[in-house]
């Protein structure tokens, strides 16, 4: 897990991301820490509570779902999915940002939830061309989790992963032994995801398509070996695992890099930036240069992304010393551009076409395998 600075980072670009709280930046980590910390301690919440995967109310998505987001396309782009298709597992990012507890509950309604369907909408759609699409609901751990080092917080943060596990195997066990499967997830999402690809590796082995773990820093040399899986290397390539953070131009990545290295992977080896893992999404390879003329789409909002058309070939992007920096005629994609210049509110948005010609790629990879 990353140091308590990125994650401090994560806490503010979430609020820019709904209310639009520049001002934040302008105060220290008391006051952040204050804002965010739940009320009282961790309660083990009554069993009553967890979700029941058998049940569509646990599932933000999943085949057959009435008013599914994962369904949607952009203005002008046409959905033909692909015969036989894979299941993507696509875990979304926090939604609740209330302080009155230390886990979100499984259907909190409200803004909370029209956030989510907002991010199954505009993230796990890229690969409704390729796959069936389920997204769970889960007892996401509140920002004061991610924010301090205390039992509390390790409580909240272990609750929400232990629903993304018992999602994940309810999921495991609707798909046969020899079907494909597609992760995908951002921010709080990747970060479940990194552990739920080491602890479940033995069911994935022969069935990852690819392994989209995007807004969370890996490291190749002390993350992805307790995977079991290659960072990708060609755009051709089934069975690994892409990862990219998005930066403007000039960049300033010095929050997140300061607060990540020195930091220790599952087997206790130290993260390095010349480890951490940059996959270009316009290339399916890690490290590299695209011009926009290749990026096959950024959503662009239509006074909101429900309504957003495709911009094809505007933005290019390129990895550089393990973050990936974007430029061409990147077009306003909003409010939400943290200082630094980081876009990591639109790590998807800004390349949804090509991340769906990926998928699609990669499937067919992994068919021919």
């Amino acid at each position: 897990m990353c140091a308590r600075r990125f994650l401090i980072l994560i806490f503010i670009l979430i609020l820019l991301f709904v209310a639009g709280a520049f001002a934040l930046f302008q105060f220290g980590d008391r006051v952040l820490l204050k804002q965010a910390t739940p009320v009282g301690h961790y309660q083990q919440p009554q069993d009553s509570s967890a979700p029941d995967y058998s049940m569509d109310s646990s599932w933000l998505a999943k085949p057959g779902l009435p008013n599914d987001t994962s369904g949607w396309v952009p203005k002008g782009v046409v959905t033909t999915k692909t015969a036989a298709p894979a299941a993507t597992f696509y875990i979304h990012p926090t939604t609740y940002l209330r302080r009155d507890r230390w886990n979100a509950p499984l259907n909190p309604g409200g803004e909370p939830e029209a956030r989510a369907q907002l991010f199954v909408q505009s993230q796990a759609s890229a690969f409704n061309s390729v796959s069936d699409i389920w997204a769970p609901r889960y007892r996401q751990a509140s920002f004061g989790a991610f924010l301090l080092k205390s039992d509390d917080a390790r409580k909240a943060l272990d609750l929400a992963y232990s629903d993304v596990l018992t999602a994940f195997d309810a999921f495991l066990a609707k798909h046969p032994d020899d079907e494909p499967i597609i992760l995908a997830g951002h921010s709080q999402g990747s970060l479940q995801l990194s552990r739920l690809l080491v602890d479940r590796k033995e069911a994935l082995k022969g069935r990852l398509v690819a392994a989209y773990v995007v807004g969370w820093p890996l490291s190749i040399a002390a993350d992805l070996p307790s995977t079991g899986l290659p960072a990708c290397s060609r755009p051709e390539e089934a069975g690994c695992v892409l990862s990219w953070q998005s930066f403007g131009e000039p960049a300033n990545p010095d929050l997140v890099l300061d607060a990540w290295k020195g930091t220790k992977g599952p087997t206790g080896v130290e993260r390095r930036r010349e480890d951490m893992l940059c996959t270009n999404p316009l290339t399916g390879m890690a490290g590299g240069i695209a011009a926009p003329a290749v990026n096959r789409g950024t959503l662009v909002p239509d006074g909101n992304f429900a309504n957003a058309s495709l911009a094809v070939g505007q933005v290019g992007a390129r990895c550089e010393k393990g973050f990936l920096i974007i430029g061409g005629d990147v077009p306003n994609l909003g409010p939400y551009v943290l200082p630094g210049n980081n876009y990591h509110v639109y790590d998807y948005a800004l390349f949804w076409g090509s991340i769906r010609a990926d998928a699609e790629r990669r499937l067919a990879a992994w068919r021919t395998h």
